[in-house]
């Protein structure tokens, strides 16, 4: 009897490891089809993780979507593949991926289209190329941001928040009210957006420059919107470093204290429109009749305001003239080298030789 009994029990171990080797073998095809993928037919979902979204979050909605055959089972692929930085943005998910496929590509900043677009401002652009620029990646049209721009009232209405609107800003004659206004920069907008909130931040960016020079602004000798309306001919003219801009800045300076005509170029090819993409520098130079208030040939001081966005650097510029003599500079052609001069016979010999109408 005692023999018989010890066969039976040697029985009971054996009975578990089979069970339990039936049991792994189970979960092994269990998780091995678990982690395959849902269909082998292409089905293409689009998947969206948001900022803030949990692990559990994205596998649920993964889940929800047929795109993962099981929560706990991917849980743990997640964790022994070290798959957890999910990117936030818009996926392109198929159902004919595999589990690791779809949680690589949602590792992936890459993969991830995102809802928002960067817009770079450059230094010298002009209002309506900026627009345009906005207009090709975001639901804002050129039309609507241009208009809002001339909005005075809602223009006005900003007053207490940036510092440099001022009245000055709307005179008769200015085309643009911003021109001028909008500070160079890289700026991230959504695409889904407004003209005034893709206006603000624009000008938010304009109002931190300005408070970095708001005391050189106050110890100027002209206004804010002249500040800004030189700072865009020197930015136009100019170019070359911190010296050269500084010592524009001053020849206009001493121009507009000795009541002489700015005579600036560039303030024609803003009066005629002058299109950068297909017009040549000379159409500006041969033009100095061109009737308008901005042709600084026909009136004097400065024009009725910006003619485009001058930069940081232009703006220090302007706010920190080279005192000097010279009254005159020309721009060597083929070098772009800046030569100043005190008297138009000295100016007359320059562009002599550094000016060729021909290139």
């Amino acid at each position: 009897m005692t023999k018989g009994r010890r066969k039976k029990r040697s029985l009971v171990p054996l009975l578990i490891v089979l069970l339990l080797a039936v049991a792994c073998v189970g979960s092994y095809i269990y998780y091995s089809t678990s982690i395959k993928a849902v269909s082998n037919e292409s089905s293409e979902v689009e998947f969206i993780v948001n900022t803030g979204d949990t692990t559990n979050d994205i596998l649920a909605n993964l889940k929800q979507e047929g795109l993962i055959r099981d929560v706990n089972i991917a849980k743990v692929y997640v964790r022994f593949n070290q798959l957890s930085d999910f990117k936030s943005g818009t996926f392109t998910l198929n159902q004919n991926m595999d589990l690791h496929t779809i949680l690589t590509t949602l590792n992936s900043s890459a993969a991830a289209a995102s809802d928002t677009v960067s817009v770079t401002v450059t230094e010298g652009d002009w209002a309506k190329h900026i627009a345009q620029k906005i207009s090709e990646v975001t639901n804002v049209s050129s039309d609507d941001l241009l208009a809002l721009w001339n909005n005075r009232e809602w223009i006005s209405s900003l007053k207490d928040t940036y510092p440099f609107i001022t009245d000055e800003m709307f005179q008769d004659n200015v085309r643009i009210y911003l021109e001028g206004y909008i500070a160079p920069n890289t700026y991230e907008f959504y695409k889904d957006t407004t003209a005034q909130d893709v206006t603000l931040k624009m000008l938010d960016q304009t109002k931190v420059v300005y408070e970095m020079n708001k005391d050189a602004i106050e110890r100027s000798q002209l206004s804010i919107h002249q500040l800004y309306t030189l700072a865009s001919i020197v930015q136009y003219e100019g170019g070359g470093d911190e010296t050269t801009l500084r010592t524009i800045a001053g020849v206009f300076y001493n121009r507009l204290n000795q009541n002489m005509l700015l005579q600036s170029s560039v303030t024609v090819c803003y009066a005629i429109d002058f299109d950068r993409q297909t017009d040549t520098w000379q159409a500006c130079e041969v033009n100095a009749e061109f009737d308008s208030p901005y042709n600084t040939y026909l009136h004097g001081g400065l024009p009725p305001g910006p003619i485009e966005n001058p930069g940081e650097k232009v703006f220090e510029a302007v706010l920190n003239p080279i005192p000097s003599d010279y009254l005159y500079f020309v721009a060597d052609t083929k070098t772009g080298e800046v030569f100043f001069a005190k008297t138009l016979e000295e100016h007359n010999q320059n562009v002599k030789d550094h000016v060729d109408l021909n290139d």
